[in-house]
């Protein structure tokens, strides 16, 4: 069996912002951005380098979605953006004005760093043990 995630649906307020943000902000690659409706898109992300899995940014249609944007996790960590260099990445998020939740500690599996994205889910930043 071969199976992979390809694409997690990331629920945000507007196409344009969060566009903006994960390819200026945390320089992530504009895959595809498709006019699907007058309100519909299909807008995919993904960091650059990627293996395999990418964002699909989905602007919230109903009340439930908006309520769920920048909470899809219930205020748990939900994203993890691996690295080969944290140094660099995580003064990338201090230049940008990112919100540090955690600031950088080692643990037994690499480097790890804790920050919101411009709706606050949580993402961790990763330097694997093994890319040290």
């Amino acid at each position: 069996m071969n199976q992979h995630i390809a694409r997690i649906a990331l629920v945000v307020r507007d196409y344009d912002e969060a566009i903006a943000y994960y390819t200026s902000i945390l320089k992530f690659q504009l895959i595809e951005d498709t006019i699907l409706s007058e309100t519909k898109r299909w807008v995919v992300v993904a960091p650059q380098g990627t293996g395999s899995c990418q964002l699909l940014l989905a602007k919230a249609a109903t009340e439930d979605q908006r309520l769920a944007i920048g909470n899809q996790s219930g205020g748990r960590v939900f994203l993890f953006l691996y690295t080969d260099d944290i140094e660099r990445d995580y003064q990338n998020l201090l230049d940008q004005d990112v919100t540090i939740i955690r600031e950088k500690t080692t643990e037994p599996y690499g480097t790890v760093a804790v920050f919101a994205d411009l709706y606050g889910n949580l993402w961790d930043l990763i330097q694997p043990i093994s890319e040290v």
